[in-house]
């Protein structure tokens, strides 16, 4: 595949790298810092080496006074590591670090904190359309999402397949994260029915026939792992009673499509809609994270069953967004919308469908899902440029 140009930029000073693995971090890191001195943790030799003395780490440096940009890859694996670039960044201030990894969790346990001030936390996500130009295909992003380990393989639902396997055997199984992975494996396959649904974690819990505290922390597991990330609603002056519990979604709508189970009494529209739900909650997420987390994403319903699938809020921005999986527009479509209008008249409004007319009813802009995306790029104010 050919490679892409990334939203991702530096921010110039050492930095960890979080994110999911086939997200394209390596790529990047070799495109735009092809001299730099590299340590891979994922090599054997490399893992035993730095996990039995951390300190090699500062005769390596020492040892290369011509790299002036040092990136451990997959840091989290040695924790122990942090310590001595703690001390590295105070004495070598001409050398900059790039601290990769697919999980926080370890690091969060063994106090990734000691660098809080000294390394930004970023995080790289699955492509965004906008980073694919001509190259993106709706209709296949919907099916198979938008990893570059997926759209690089000629055979995108093997490797799909196999990409949650993947994670519980070397991430979660390795990493000794849960103790019955067979709970673990069982509850995949219960969260994907919850994806772009609120979360209710006793029914989540009764399904897989674990408790609801396990549910709770096999979701941290996810959200550790960059594999899934929860919605807080929106109720900020709330006029009407307001839902208090998240909604849920999987990081890339190929890997939601790859675990939720499917069968003759499953609705193709119902995974569908869960899919392009996802596919543009993905696309807010990177897009956020890529402006600095400027906003702060949100949903909105009410116990009154009104519902706006996505709000952004932030200094400069308050946008509500509905999205539906037709390709037809019907004025009904606009129910919640105008609902959250009337309640918040300064916010935009915005319904995305898979219909090609773009249209303004009610004040409310009514455009086509994949222009939409395809618009979306970091630090512009996307409704301007649809």
């Amino acid at each position: 595949m050919e490679i892409k140009s990334r939203f991702f930029q530096s921010p110039g000073t050492s930095f960890f790298l979080f994110g999911p693995r086939g997200t394209g971090k390596t790529t990047w890191l070799r495109e735009n810092y092809p001299a730099a001195l590299t340590l891979d943790l994922l090599s054997p030799e490399a893992f035993r080496q730095y996990s039995a003395m951390p300190e090699r780490l500062t005769d390596l440096i020492e040892g290369n006074p011509d790299r002036s940009i040092v990136i451990i890859d997959e840091v989290q694996k040695v924790p122990a590591l942090l310590d001595v670039v703690h001390q590295l960044i105070e004495k070598k201030k001409n050398v900059t670090f790039i601290l990769t990894g697919s999980s926080s969790r370890k690091l969060k346990r063994t106090g990734i904190d000691l660098l809080a001030g000294r390394a930004l936390k970023k995080t790289m996500h699955p492509f965004m359309a906008a980073e694919l130009g001509s190259s993106f295909d709706f209709n296949q992003a919907v099916k198979f999402g938008l990893l570059p380990l997926v759209l690089a393989s000629p055979h995108c639902e093997d490797v799909l397949r196999s990409y949650v396997s993947l994670y519980i055997r070397e991430e979660v199984m390795m990493e000794g994260l849960v103790r019955n992975v067979g709970n673990f494996s069982r509850f995949i396959e219960a969260i994907s029915f919850s994806h772009g649904c609120v979360l209710n974690l006793s029914e989540v819990a009764r399904e897989c026939q674990v408790g609801r505290k396990t549910v709770e922390s096999f979701i941290s597991i996810l959200e550790d792992l960059y594999l899934a990330f929860r919605v807080p609603v929106f109720t900020r002056r709330a006029k009407r009673k307001i839902v208090v519990h998240p909604k849920f979604y999987f990081f890339d709508t190929g890997v939601f499509r790859s675990v939720r189970p499917s069968g003759p009494i499953d609705s193709p529209d119902e995974i569908g809609g869960a899919a392009v739900e996802g596919l543009v909650a993905q696309h807010l997420h990177a897009w956020n994270a890529y402006s600095g987390e400027k906003n702060d994403l949100f949903y909105w319903r009410t116990k009154g069953g009104n519902e706006v699938d996505f709000v952004l809020y932030g200094r400069d921005m308050f946008c509500a967004i509905e999205v539906k999986n037709s390709k037809s527009f019907r004025p009904g479509d606009l129910r919640g919308l105008s609902a959250f209008k009337s309640d918040y008249p300064e916010a935009q409004a915005l319904l995305l469908y898979r219909g090609k007319e773009k249209l303004r009813v009610n004040d409310i802009l009514v455009c086509p899902c994949e222009d939409f995306l395809k618009n979306l790029k970091p630090d512009e104010f996307f409704l301007e440029n649809i």
